[in-house]
């Protein structure tokens, strides 16, 4: 499964991960922030895909801005 990373900027596009990079990188950090462009039912299934390997996981959406669309998705990740 491949997601977008939050962007560094609103003109920029945003970087693709695979969730096997994710899940190596947990030891490093265990935060992630992720782009509006991922669906909703993408995000659950990362959820999924973390629970069954018995870590906690914790959503959120971030507001950046004051418009409806100026938004990023933060997960934490705990092992």
């Amino acid at each position: 499964m491949k997601l977008k990373l939050a962007r560094a900027s609103v003109t920029s596009k945003p970087k693709v991960i695979d969730i096997t990079k994710i899940e190596d990188d947990l030891d490093k950090k265990s935060i992630f922030y992720f782009d509006k462009e991922n669906s909703h039912k993408e995000l659950k299934a990362l959820i999924e895909y973390f629970e069954e390997k018995k870590c906690s996981v914790y959503m959120r959406e971030v507001k950046f801005g004051l418009n409806d669309d100026e938004y990023i998705y933060e997960v934490h990740i705990v092992k």
